[in-house]
């Protein structure tokens, strides 16, 4: 594993740790209003191809206030990046809608994005599109943990087109 990797691995655990803490304010508590979602996921990228297999580290971020009720379901826009040890990047921002069945939840996304090789996997464009299913756990705290897959293509706008699937594990808290 290499250095730079373990570097950013462990600044992204810090941020973990540091919104995971609860907050002593009663006030500050009261102004928040669980307006904003954090999702904090690592994992293995493109798990199916021996070659270019990575880790993956990256973060997600939902604002609550921008929720909407449609015939699809409860619809939010979400924006995130994420990062491979091979130092591949994705920026993206899109709409996940949201299931709820008891306390697991179920979220499918598509989120268009800038796709950035670093050392990792040439996906052929850097427009790419991510579609991912999640399901998680609701906890304690306005808290959930998760597993997702995802595939990300650049639906043939380049020369080649050869996708990555990827799974990742999921924690999510609401502030």
């Amino acid at each position: 594993m290499n250095l730079k990797f373990i570097k950013k691995y462990f600044f992204l655990a810090n941020i973990f740790l540091l919104i995971s803490l609860p907050l002593k304010s009663e006030e500050v508590k009261k102004n928040l209003n669980n307006e904003h979602e954090f999702n904090i996921f690592t994992g293995m990228f493109d798990f199916s191809d021996d070659g270019k297999r990575s880790q993956i580290i990256g973060f997600q971020h939902q604002n609550e206030n921008l929720v909407r009720e449609s015939f699809l379901g409860t619809l939010s826009p979400v924006t995130g990046a994420l990062i491979t040890q091979d130092n591949a990047t994705y920026f993206y921002t899109g709409v996940q809608a949201m299931y709820k069945v008891g306390a697991i939840n179920i979220t499918p996304s598509f989120t268009p994005g800038i796709y950035n090789q670093g050392d990792g996997k040439d996906l052929g464009h850097a427009v790419e599109f991510k579609s991912e299913v999640q399901l998680s756990l609701d906890l304690p705290k306005e808290s959930q943990f998760g597993f997702s897959y995802n595939h990300i293509s650049n639906a043939s706008l380049g020369d080649k087109n050869p996708g990555a699937n990827s799974y990742m594990f999921n924690f999510l808290k609401k502030f």
